[in-house]
């Protein structure tokens, strides 16, 4: 996995915002630092609990200028439709392809229900000169990341 201290690798992948457009890493940090946060998929049950977490606690994140995404190997139209009906006010990027999981080295086999390739649980803080400053990463899918290191991980590289 990308490690604290490296260069975050760019990427430009379909971003789901409501309506279907394009992210660029690079771009993105144009405006502030971002936090990318991988999950393994929408609709299931510690994802969404994961992203409704994410999102009654976004304000602690805007509020020092951080931009979150999640990530997946969703398609783009599944993950618009994944926003909607959890009110989730950030954009996913879709990872459908499996490059921005294999560039970041957070693939994981799902053994258990035969999926391969999915985006393992992690995030990362990537401040504005694209260095990564926080990195987590959970080898048990269950387990969601803790918000509060998020959140000043996320302060701290603003």
């Amino acid at each position: 996995m990308v490690a604290v201290g490296d260069d975050a690798p760019d990427f430009t992948a379909p971003l789901a915002n409501g309506d279907v457009d394009e992210f660029t890493l690079s771009e993105a940090l144009d405006e502030g630092p971002v936090v990318l946060a991988f999950f393994p998929g929408a609709f299931t049950s510690v994802c969404t609990g994961e992203m409704r977490t994410f999102r009654d606690r976004i304000g602690n994140l805007t509020a020092e200028g951080a931009t979150l995404y999640g990530i997946s190997t969703d398609s783009p139209f599944a993950l618009n439709e994944f926003r909607e009906q959890n009110d989730l006010p950030f954009a996913f990027v879709s990872d459908a392809n499996r490059e921005v999981v294999d560039l970041y080295d957070v693939a994981f086999d799902f053994d258990a229900v035969g999926l391969e390739d999915l985006a393992q649980r992690a995030v990362l803080v990537v401040n504005t000169d694209g260095e990564v400053t926080y990195a987590w990463v959970s080898d048990d899918p269950r387990v969601e990341p803790d918000y509060e290191e998020v959140e000043a991980a996320a302060a701290a590289a603003a």
